[in-house]
């Protein structure tokens, strides 16, 4: 018998450590948690930023975190987008935003630097 698993609600900083686990699965680099709890007119609790070295790793990290959070949640994302060009793929969870940019448009962009009020916590690689 197998055994059917139903979606599960868990807090948005949950959430954002299932988030930073599918990244570290795929090798993403410069892994960066956003608290925007505390941050006027911010629109989400928390912002999970990283980088990968090539088109294919950006889609790869993507896909893991993806994969990691259907699979504690049985939630899908709001919405993806970006995977055309996988360049920056956003992965939208609603309490968390996920941003996985290809090294160089994550240092044209600089997202970290448009929310510079956030609580950052800089995820140590392994």
């Amino acid at each position: 018998m197998t055994e059917v698993k139903t979606k599960r609600d868990i807090s948005s900083e949950e959430l954002s450590q299932l988030v930073v686990k599918g990244m570290q699965e795929r090798k993403a680099t410069n892994i960066v948690v956003m608290d925007m709890r505390n941050v006027k007119n911010a629109f989400t609790d928390y912002f999970v930023v990283a980088s990968g070295t090539s088109d294919t790793q950006v889609e790869a990290i993507a896909e893991s975190v993806d994969k990691e959070v259907w699979e504690a949640t049985r939630n899908n994302p709001r919405s993806t987008e970006g995977k055309a060009n996988r360049e920056w793929i956003l992965v939208d969870y609603y309490d968390v935003i996920v941003h996985v940019f290809k090294k160089d448009r994550r240092e044209f962009y600089k997202l970290e630097e448009l929310w510079g009020d956030a609580e950052f916590t800089y995820v140590e690689e392994e």
